[in-house]
Formats: C-alpha cells, structure tokens, sequence
C-alpha cells in the first residue's frame, strides 16, 4: 500500500497540486469506511484525482493480478486518465486500452497483468471475450463519467465486464449529474458525495452576440478578434461545422485546431498536443470536449450553436472559470434562433461587435514531430538534450512534450522552430534515424 503522505507528494511533485479540494479530500475520508461511493461534481473538478487516489493507496505490491479496474466513456479521457496514474503511480504496471489504437499492441503488454486497467468498455470486453485478460481478482471498481456512459449507450457492455468480476470490495461510480443507477453496478447503500462549484457562476462572465446573418462566420470572426488574448474554445452541434469553421478560420490566416469524433484517433490526438502545447489558441468541437477531456487554462467559451439542452450549456460553460480563475461564454446567435428559457435567465450581457478592433494574437509555440517514442526508449531528457545540442535550441524555447509509442510531438518557439529543423533534419536522435517535420 501507498501512504498518503507519498502520494500527496508525487502530486506535488509530478502535478504541481499542493492542496486538494473539498470533494477530494471527502473521498478519501469515506473510503476508508470501505463502503461504495458515489461521486456527483461537475466537469473540471477534479473527479479523477479523487478516485485516483483511493485507488493507488489500496495497491498491495505483491499481487500479480488485476487489482483495479477504471472504465470510461472516451479514449481521450482513457488517456489523461492513464497520463495522471503514471504520473502519481511508482513501481505499479497501468495499462490502457481503448478502440482507435492498434489492438496487437495492446495484446502484448497485456501478457503481463497490470496493477490497475483502464479502458473503454468495447475495448476492455473484447479483451475478456478473447481470453486475453482476467478481471476476476479487480478488487475496485471505478465507473468513471457514468452518465455520459449510458448517454453514449455502453450499459450492456458495461454490465457484461461487471459480470466477469466477483470479489469487488469497492465501487466507485463518477457522474456530472444525479440519476438513476441502475443494478448491475451493484451499489450497495453508496455513500452521496456532492460537489457543487457555486463560486464558478461568479467568476463567469456570460455574453450573447448578435451576428445580422444567418450564417455566422464573419460574425465568429470578428468575435475572435475582439477577445482579449487567451485559449478560446468553440462549440458546435455538429461534426461538419467543426469542419465548416475551421476551414474558413484558417483562409483568414487564423490559426485553429478541429476536434470531434468522427476524426481518426492520430488528427485528434494532435489537435488536441496543439490546442495545449501553445501551437494554436483556438479550439473547435462538438460537445465531445465539453467533459472529460483535459483542457486547462480556457479564457472564452463560444456557443457558435445554441447547446441542445440545459445540461449541455452547463458542460460546455463548466471548461472556463476554473480553479479560481475568471472566464467569458458568449453565445453567439441570430435573430431567428429562439433562446431557451434557461438561457434567458442567466440575463447575458450584450456584446458589441467592431470591424475596427483585431486583439488576435500569433500563437507562441509550434509543435515538432518526431518519429521515434516510449517503444524506441525516447524519453523527454534525450529530446531536450537533442534539441539543445543539434538544434541550437536554448531551454526557454522548449514547451509541452508529447511522448507517444512510437512518435512525440515537441512545442518549439514559433520563431526558431523552422531553423531548428533545418539543423536537425539529417541527425540522430539517441543514435536513430528519425523523421522530422512540423506537425500540421
């Protein structure tokens, strides 16, 4: 087992977290008492730190078998989910799976059992119907984003894992929002935790736009360039806008990364290194990167569509004013949409476009590729060594790292980052042949 002095400390010392907040710290207190919890806070909360936690302290190093098992909704949140364990974990095998991945890796690392599996539930079923994985020692269930796990519709494989398992002595189910919880999770008189972040309604500050057509591109546009500089995320209802917009932000020359579902897992994994790495300062989704997703530090969140409910509003506003910090959601609409009646009452403040103001900013960083990774013994010191070295590079010009199996994405200042490919573009990195180029 791991005290919790140790973990606070990696959290410290890996995540930069000194404190832990309200529901966090009452996680902890109830799962002492061995019994299920049931955690209901709001997206950017800090939900995943809150079962983590838990979770790494009740590890016995001994055991060979699977000792926790973490399902969610999205690969994405698979990912961050999977990042942070390794990140607080020392000495423990984590492994995650999920579709949109090549499964033969999967099936390798799997040969030997990690401590705690993380996944999506297609992905982590297939395991168990192939024979490739047993799940009957997990010890601690955790269900993470669980409504949005029915709303996706992965009941059936969910409670086809949960059948599979039957020693569980501690269930841990997560969710934005209070429903039912159907049986096969296997509740048993769950302790409540709610975790409302009152203080964020005043830190947010919420606008609407008039755009005078139908069609709001201009509108968006002129909007952006009247923001003060900071990240801006955009939502749409549908995959083809994200499209749409992105194609005509970019004929404007403003720079711009498109997310949702619909694109190959590589596309996203880059916009998203992009968006957070510096490269570029605006973000356009479906709803998709309203939950889960770890996207820090948003200043402005722009409805480029009316949300489809209430729910979706409250997600979509919850990726601003964050840990104190203040942030702005305009809803950017015309006049013949009608404003939902829970809009209405939040009274947004009018926001007044000018053709005269243009505050966009170039982003600061750009991102490398390179073609080796984690499967090629590359970690983050060899890249910054490499870069210093043979690209002339000073340690201030060098950002977020990015090390996947087999690629890593590099942010380099904007400035230097063309030069810097020119000098490395026929060198060794750790004594390997690699491709380089700037990752678009």
């Amino acid at each position: 087992m791991t005290s919790k002095n140790i973990l606070f400390e990696r959290l410290n010392n890996k995540l930069g977290i000194t404190t832990l907040n309200e529901m966090q710290l009452a996680t902890l207190r109830y799962s002492e008492k061995e019994k299920d919890i049931i955690l209901i806070s709001p997206t950017g909360s800090g939900k995943t730190i809150a079962f983590l936690l838990p979770v790494l302290q009740g590890l016995d190093p001994l055991c060979k078998e699977i000792q926790a098992l973490i399902l969610v909704p999205s690969r994405e949140l698979a990912m961050q989910i999977n990042s942070i364990s390794h990140s607080i974990s020392s000495g423990y095998k984590i492994n995650c799976c999920y579709g949109g991945q090549p499964i033969k890796s999967e099936i390798k690392s799997l040969q030997q059992n990690p401590a705690i599996l993380i996944g999506t539930p297609g992905r982590i079923l297939d395991h168990i119907d192939h024979g490739r994985i047993n799940v009957s020692s997990v010890k601690v269930l955790v269900l993470d984003e669980f409504d949005k796990c029915l709303e996706l519709g992965f009941q059936e494989q969910m409670e086809a894992i949960i059948k599979h398992i039957s020693g569980i002595c501690k269930r841990i189910l997560t969710s934005a929002t209070e429903g039912e919880i159907p049986e096969f999770t296997g509740l048993k008189t769950p302790e409540k935790i709610y975790f409302e972040k009152k203080e964020s309604d005043k830190r947010l500050s919420l606008y609407s736009v008039i755009s005078p057509e139908p069609d709001k591109l201009k509108s968006l546009e002129t909007l952006l360039r009247n923001l003060s500089p900071g990240p801006v995320l955009i939502f749409c209802n549908h995959r083809e806008s994200t499209e749409r917009i992105g194609s005509f932000l970019s004929e404007q020359h403003i720079f711009n990364e498109v997310f949702h579902g619909g694109m190959e897992q590589t596309r996203r994994e880059k916009a998203l290194c992009r968006f957070k790495n510096g490269s570029s300062n605006i973000f356009i989704s479906t709803d998709l990167a309203s939950r889960g997703l770890d996207i820090p530090e948003i200043k402005h969140v722009i409805h480029y569509h009316l949300p489809i409910n209430e729910e979706t509003f409250i997600h979509r506003n919850g990726r601003t004013a964050r840990m104190f910090a203040e942030g702005n959601a305009y809803l950017l609409i015309n006049s013949a949409e009608n404003i939902p009646e829970y809009i209405q009452k939040k009274q947004p403040e009018r926001f007044n476009l000018s053709v005269n103001i243009d505050r966009l900013e170039l982003p600061p960083m750009n991102t490398l590729y390179i073609g080796k990774g984690k499967k090629e013994k590359l970690n983050k010191v060899d890249i910054v060594g490499f870069l210093i070295q043979k690209g002339e590079l000073y340690k201030e010009d060098i950002g977020m790292i990015d090390i996947k199996d087999h690629y890593s994405y590099v942010a380099i200042n904007r400035k230097k980052i063309n030069r810097t490919l020119r000098l490395i573009r026929k060198e060794k990195i750790k004594n390997m042949k690699s491709k380089y180029e700037i990752a678009r």
